[in-house]
């Protein structure tokens, strides 16, 4: 499991004060007004940055850091992704799981055959669908459905499946 999960990527700035857009990687913009800070990673190291102020403009999350104010502090860090430690996460319902622990993990049969690698989940409005990679090479979309996805073992990396008639 990642000791991190990524909360949002620095998109552009927003004014010269200091202000960036934020683009959010989690479901709900809203989250950053329950968060003191955020870690950004640059690339080359990880900082800490104390969020001082946040509002929302259409899909994206605005945020202002402490230290921060001018554009030129700022500007650098576009294209940045900024995260949080796990245990600062939303936490989950039954059956729900964090996209990070879902993305490589080893796909399964019923009857126990490896099947193939979860590389991508789309996520629709009705239901997710997962995006697997068999051993041929093969894309096969599996829609993240109790009749589909049986058993989910974060801690084993494995997700167990029924392969639907029409799927492959």
């Amino acid at each position: 499991m990642e000791a991190f999960l990524q909360v949002g990527v620095i998109s552009s700035t927003h004014g010269v004060r200091g202000e960036v857009k934020v683009f959010p990687t989690t479901n709900e913009k809203e989250r950053f007004l329950d968060l003191d800070s955020v870690i950004l990673d640059t690339g080359k190291e990880r900082l800490t940055l104390e969020i001082e102020g946040v509002k929302f403009f259409k899909q994206f999350a605005i945020l202002k850091f402490k230290g921060f104010d001018n554009i030129n502090d700022i500007e650098k860090y576009k294209g940045k992704s900024l995260w949080i430690p796990r245990e600062q996460a939303v936490p989950l319902s039954e059956d729900e799981y964090y996209i990070a622990d879902l993305l490589g993990m080893d796909v399964v049969l019923e009857d126990g055959k490896y099947f193939g690698r979860l590389e991508d989940v789309i996520e629709t409005g009705a239901n997710d669908v997962y995006v697997v990679r068999t051993e041929e090479g093969q894309e096969v979309l599996l829609p993240a459905i109790k009749e589909c996805v049986l058993q989910v073992e974060v801690e084993r990396n494995q997700m167990r499946i029924h392969l639907m008639k029409g799927l492959i």
